[in-house]
C-alpha cells in the first residue's frame, strides 16, 4: 500500500474554520485513503471528522502534516494539500 506525507504552513487569516475544515474532511472521505491531519508536533487525528479537524484548532501561520495510506496516496496527498491552502 502507498504511502504519502505532505507539509504546508496554513496562509488564511482566519486559519481553518467551518468550511475549510468540512472541504477538507469530505475530500479525505472521498478519497478512499486513511487519512491523517496534525498540527505541528501534536498528534495526528482523523481527517475525515471535521470535529476532529477543526479540533486541531489550525489557525494562520500553522504548519500542518497530512498522511495518505492507500491507493494512489501520492495524488490524493497533493490534493488534499491544495484543498487545505486554496481556502483562502
Amino acid at each position: 500500500m502507498a504511502k504519502a506525507t505532505r507539509t504546508a504552513t496554513i496562509t488564511d487569516p482566519v486559519g481553518i474554520h467551518a468550511r475549510p475544515a468540512s472541504q477538507f474532511a469530505q475530500a479525505a472521505t472521498a478519497s478512499g485513503c486513511a487519512v491523517t491531519i496534525a498540527k505541528g508536533a501534536g498528534a495526528p487525528v482523523n481527517a475525515g471528522s471535521i470535529l476532529s479537524v477543526m479540533g486541531l484548532g489550525i489557525q494562520k501561520g500553522d504548519e500542518v502534516t497530512v498522511n495518505v495510506d492507500g491507493d494512489n496516496a501520492e495524488k490524493v496527498a497533493d490534493d488534499l494539500i491544495e484543498t487545505l491552502t486554496k481556502a483562502e
